[in-house]
């Protein structure tokens, strides 16, 4: 159904990504300090919702051309080591700032539907987060395997290690905050998610 070779790369591939300090992993942090881990679930339900969708939608786009044009799966490799390189480099560069809601400050509690919302209009919206699904995804689908089945694992996957994630940050709460607001803490966490993209890069071409 999977292939385990191509999956064992993109585990820990999507895994960096996901815990990697963002979009979503920020607001995640932000409500879980400002209203609570229980309610921030509702912005979860939304942001891997959003996600959901825009990895389905962003590789059924790419498989519906690669159709039509077969030997476009290889561009789409060189295409996805690119954008890995890319990624790497951003975040090797990275000057290790985090936006953090200051601490101590009281808060208003905002409606589930707001904070539903919240998170899957942040999903959606974010640019990057088309570009990396439309470029990273397909080269981990085995043209050889049934397509649906491994959609279906990797982007359950992808859900999974997102609401790890998102989980860590919302209840890692000030102490979390006060480490990632360390500059050097956060370039360090960078800089080892920029080795593992230009390995997985690296892997990509020579594969």
């Amino acid at each position: 159904m999977v292939n385990l070779t191509l999956l064992g790369a993109f585990i820990p591939t999507f895994l960096f990504v996901s815990v990697t300090p963002g979009m979503c992993m920020t607001l995640a942090m932000t409500l879980g300090m400002s209203q609570g881990v229980r309610r921030t679930f509702w912005m979860m339900w939304g942001e891997m919702l959003g996600v959901g969708l825009v990895a389905m939608a962003a590789v059924l786009g790419v498989a519906a051309l690669m159709l039509k044009f077969p030997d476009l799966f290889q561009w789409f490799k060189l295409l996805g080591a690119a954008y890995l390189t890319y990624i790497g480099i951003q975040m090797w560069r990275a000057k290790g700032k985090l936006a953090v809601p200051r601490l101590g400050t009281a808060s208003v509690l905002l409606p589930r539907r707001t904070l539903f919302s919240q998170g899957f209009i942040t999903a959606v919206s974010n640019p990057k987060g088309w570009a990396f699904h439309m470029a990273l995804l397909p080269p981990f689908i085995d043209s050889k395997l049934a397509f649906w089945p491994q959609l279906l694992v990797l982007v359950a996957i992808i859900l999974l290690l997102e609401f790890g994630s998102m989980l860590l940050y919302a209840s890692g709460g000030k102490a979390l905050a006060l480490f990632l607001t360390k500059t050097n803490r956060l370039q360090y966490l960078n800089r080892i998610g920029a080795s593992l993209m230009f390995g997985v890069a690296v892997w990509m071409l020579v594969g």
